[in-house]
């Protein structure tokens, strides 16, 4: 199975909140700082993912929010 672009998104917040934890935890230095360089990467690994994934739609700003219709006016 190939990971989606929201799949890195999600893996890259969990472990930023990680290193966010262990720094209030005041785990070992070491930890936060591999794992915050671990998630550096993976987010501009993400954005990039992100950008490139072939998404497409045939929705206008015409059709607004999809969970507020807006009323076409005649």
């Amino acid at each position: 199975m190939k990971p989606t672009a929201l799949g890195y998104l999600i893996i890259t917040t969990l472990i930023l909140v990680t290193v966010t934890t262990f720094a209030v935890m005041n785990f070992h230095f070491g930890w936060i700082f591999y794992l915050t360089v671990l998630g550096q990467i993976l987010l501009v690994f993400s954005v990039i993912k992100v950008l490139k994934d072939q998404y497409s739609t045939d929705k206008t700003f015409e059709d607004f929010y999809e969970d507020y219709p807006i009323e076409a006016e005649e």
